[in-house]
Formats: structure tokens, C-alpha cells, sequence
């Protein structure tokens, strides 16, 4: 038969040549693979399987969340707002002149990136500006402030613009820029909220006459929105609190549509000093919701929340013996919920990481929005007892339970690998090592092709060693697996004509 007379040829040296080709290989595919996880996150072999291969072959289609029990509205949601790194506005950024310039005075390093200023005053020139700005002089002059890169050159047309009139921006820009203290930036921002109401008020009665009154008007609330806003944020830095709520439900209140500049995310800070946890609570029944896209900051107050009502009694040895009850449960799955979507908080809550100042721009669920969320945040977190010792016995186990690979998601959509270069961009690398998700440190294809290569190895050593016994052991490895092919074979020529057989062996 032609198998077994191919299989009688073999020599020593043909099993000597074949390990040690297939160890190189091994080898070679070992090296690809692991430089190709440790820059991508993930397996090429297993991307092309994924991508290409499964639906081929009718496999799932891996991008839609693997678990049917999570709500199909927050999965829609969360592919909607995580389908594309987008950069959000930080809803507890900083003042520039009074604690940004500040951190640079003393130690001599620049806590905001060249990126994350830009987007800075593309959102300045955004909701500042408008069309009409030519037909108001002090108008004009800010149009150009904001787009100069230079702060002095900003804070001097800023006095150039007050100059001429009482300019609601140019207030704005002082207040953030020049303000050395929160007490100083507040009087600024009072001045600018005069300001700012009276020209509120006149392009409200316009704003119907025209599209150009209409984007006056917008441009108008804008500045009176950012204005109370940042009023009450100085407000909480200075201590008064209650008064701070109070501002900003007002302003909730008052636009009820603006949910873009995320002002229930300061109004949740403020509660949580507070200690009202029911008012938390009511706030995140609100806007904790399928249709409304998530953050760190919502995700991990409820967790905080759930949190509390076991913490204080919480220990893993008791927990491992009875077993969870409903409310350790409830709140162990609440904090898998927030690490998943965002996993780099924990170890700023737990300290396992040193904390920077925020930056004024954030990625959902990046290293930059982990920063905000746990700057403004630890101290809630502190407070409540055995909360982070809950956090630290529980958070890992997050990992364990998300399907890999990152393709796949447990409750919300899997986690975006371009969060890593975009926060790249918008944190000082200089002095930050900007974490990534955490990866499975030896996943399943490279347990088996460094086990693929080790065997080969020691098969080609082996053989090396002694030809004759490995040859013979070959052989017999070889005749066994081919022997069900022999079988067919046979049967196939006992069935076909002899002269059919001959023409296609000879094939």
C-alpha cells in the first residue's frame, strides 16, 4: 500500500528534520503572538478567528453582549456611546489659573497636555461664540481671545474687551485663567452672571426673528448655564455645600434639556459630602437608566450605595463559609458592574496607584475618567466603613466573569481598545503610566503554543539523542493514526474496479 511504503522510507534524520522545523515554527509563532498581545491586547490568531473564521462558519456573532440577562436598552445604549472613543467635557474639571497653574508653581510640571487645552478651546469656541460676534465689539475681541494659544495674550484681550463694555466671556476667561484663588474666581463669576442674565434676557425676546437671534440665544445660555455652574462649584470648594445643591438643582431645573453638560454628576458629589444617601439614591433613579448613556460616576455611587447597607459587617472568611446573602450579593454585583465598566477605578480608590490632578477632558470608562471619578470621589468611599475593604475583596473577580476575549461583554458593550491612545493623549505620560485593561496575563494560546514548542523541542532532542528508538516510536505513532485511513482505503479498493483503482493511485 502507498501509506505504508511511504511510512518504510522515512529515515531518522526525516523526524530529526521535522522537529526541528516544527520547534522553529512553534517558536517563531510564540514570539509573533506575544509581541502582537502585548501591543494590541488581544490574539491575532484569535482576532482572525473571531473576525474572519466564526462567521464563516456560522458561529455567534461575538460583538453583541454574551449575556441574554443583561437589558437589551442599556446594551443598544452603551454600543451607541462606546462604539467610537468620544471625549467628554469633565463635569468637576478644575480652575486653571487657581489649581491647575497652582500644581505647576510647586512642582514645576504641566498637569494638562497639549491635546486636552485644545479641546479646551474648541469647546470655547463652541458655546461662546456665534456668527453675530461682529456686530458687538467686546463680542468680537473674545472671538479671537479664545482662539489664541498664548494666556497672556488671552487675559489681555480679555481687560481689552471689559474695557468696552461689560462682557459676560471675558469675565468667564479671567475667572479660569488669571484667578489665583476660588474666593477671586467666585467674584469674577458673579460679575460675569450680571453680565451674563442681562444679555440672557435681550436674545430671549429675539430669538424667534431669526436664525441668527436663535444662535445668539443658544450662544447666550450656554455662557449663563457654564456661569451658575461654575458659581456653584465654587461654592463647594469654599465649603458651602448646601448652598451648592441648591444652586445646581436650581439649574437643573431651570434647563431641564441640558443634560450634555452633565450637571447631576456635580450634584451627586455634593450629596455624597453631604451624607444625604437618599437623595443619592433619588438622583440615580433618575439618571442610573437603559436609556441614558453611563459613567464611572454613576456606576460606582450605586455601587457605594449598595455597598453601605453591608459593608460594615462584611468578611470574607464568614462569607465564604454561610455564603452570600441577598444584600452582600446585590452589592458584590453592583461593584462587577462598575468595574466592568470601567476597570481602572479600583486601584485608585484602593491606592494601589498614585492619583494626578484630573484632566479638563475625559474618556468614558478610560484611565482619564478613572482619575476624575476617584480625585473627587476616595473621601466618599473612605467614609463609609468597610466599603473598600468590600471593593478590594470583590473587584478582581470582575475579570473572572467577563468572557474573553474583549470581544465579548457580560453588561455592557465590550471594552473599546482605543481608550488606551486616546488617553495617552489626554494625561501627562511624562509622570503617569497611563493604565491599561487589565489582561489576562497567560491567555489559552500562549499556554499552547509555548507547550506546542517545549514538545517539539524535546521531541527533536530526543530524537537527536536516539534516532533509532524515536524513528521506531514514530512509525508506530504514524501507522496508528493513518490505520482508519488504511481501512477506507482498502474498502474502497475492494469496491472499485481494479483498472479505476491503478488510474487513480497513479494520480
Amino acid at each position: 500500500f502507498p501509506v505504508s511504503m511511504f511510512l518504510n522510507t522515512l529515515t531518522p534524520k526525516f523526524y530529526v528534520a521535522l522537529t526541528g522545523t516544527s520547534s522553529l515554527i512553534s517558536g517563531l509563532i510564540l514570539i509573533f503572538e506575544w509581541w502582537y498581545f502585548r501591543k494590541y491586547g488581544t490574539s491575532f490568531i484569535e482576532q482572525v478567528s473571531v473576525s474572519h473564521l466564526r462567521p464563516l462558519l456560522g458561529g455567534v456573532d461575538s460583538s453583541s453582549p454574551s449575556n441574554s440577562n443583561a437589558s437589551n436598552g442599556e446594551a443598544d445604549s452603551s454600543r451607541q456611546s462606546v462604539s467610537e472613543c468620544k471625549v467628554w467635557r469633565n463635569p468637576l474639571n478644575l480652575f486653571r489659573g487657581a489649581e491647575y497653574n497652582r500644581y505647576t508653581w510647586v512642582t514645576g510640571r504641566e498637569p494638562l497636555t497639549y491635546y486636552d487645552m485644545n479641546l479646551s478651546a474648541q469647546d470655547h469656541q463652541t458655546f461662546f461664540t456665534c456668527d453675530s460676534d461682529h456686530l458687538r465689539p467686546a463680542d468680537a475681541i473674545m472671538q479671537k481671545a479664545w482662539r489664541e494659544r498664548n494666556p497672556q495674550a488671552r487675559i489681555s484681550a480679555a481687560h481689552e474687551a471689559l474695557e468696552l463694555e461689560d462682557c459676560a466671556t471675558a469675565y468667564i476667561l479671567l475667572a479660569e485663567e488669571e484667578a489665583t484663588t476660588i474666593m477671586e474666581a467666585e467674584r469674577l463669576f458673579k460679575q460675569a452672571l450680571k453680565a451674563g442674565e442681562g444679555c440672557y434676557r435681550r436674545s430671549q425676546q429675539l430669538q424667534h426673528h431669526g436664525t441668527q437671534y436663535e444662535a445668539q440665544h443658544r450662544r447666550d445660555t450656554n455662557v449663563l448655564v457654564y456661569i451658575k455652574r461654575r458659581l456653584a462649584m465654587c461654592s463647594r470648594k469654599l465649603g458651602r455645600t448646601r448652598e451648592a445643591v441648591k444652586m445646581m438643582r436650581d439649574l437643573m431645573k431651570e434647563f431641564p434639556l441640558l443634560s450634555m453638560f452633565n450637571i447631576h454628576e456635580n450634584l451627586l458629589e455634593s450629596l455624597l459630602e453631604l451624607q444625604n444617601y437618599a437623595d443619592v439614591q433619588a438622583v440615580l433613579a433618575k439618571y442610573d437608566d437603559i436609556s441614558l448613556p453611563k459613567s464611572a460616576t454613576i456606576c460606582y455611587t450605586a455601587a457605594l450605595l449598595k455597598a453601605r447597607a453591608v459593608s460594615d459587617k462584611f468578611s470574607p472568611e464568614a462569607a465564604s463559609r454561610r455564603g452570600l446573602s441577598t444584600a452582600e450579593m446585590n452589592a458584590v454585583e453592583a461593584i462587577h458592574r462598575a468595574v466592568e465598566f470601567n476597570p481602572h477605578v479600583p486601584k485608585y480608590l484602593l491606592e494601589m496607584k498614585s492619583l494626578i490632578l484630573p484632566p479638563e477632558h475625559i474618556l468614558k470608562r478610560g484611565d482619564s475618567e478613572a482619575i476624575a471619578y476617584a480625585f473627587f470621589h476616595l473621601q466618599h468611599w473612605k467614609r463609609v466603613e468597610g466599603a473598600l475593604n468590600l471593593l478590594h475583596c470583590t473587584w478582581e473577580g470582575t475579570f473572572r466573569m467577563i468572557p474573553y476575549p474583549l470581544e465579548k461583554g457580560h453588561l455592557f458593550y465590550p471594552y473599546p481598545i482605543c481608550t488606551e491612545t486616546a488617553d495617552r493623549e489626554l494625561l501627562p505620560t511624562v509622570f503617569h503610566e497611563v493604565s491599561v485593561y487589565p489582561k489576562k496575563e497567560l491567555p489559552f494560546f500562549i499556554l499552547f503554543t509555548a507547550g506546542l514548542c517545549s514538545f517539539t523541542a524535546m521531541l527533536a532532542l530526543l530524537t537527536h539523542q536516539f534516532p533509532e528508538l524515536m524513528g521506531v516510536f514514530a512509525k508506530a505513532f504514524l501507522s496508528t493514526l493513518f490505520a482508519p485511513l488504511n481501512f477506507i482505503m482498502e474498502k474502497v479498493e475492494s469496491i472499485l474496479p481494479s483498472s479505476l483503482w491503478h488510474q487513480l493511485t497513479r494520480i
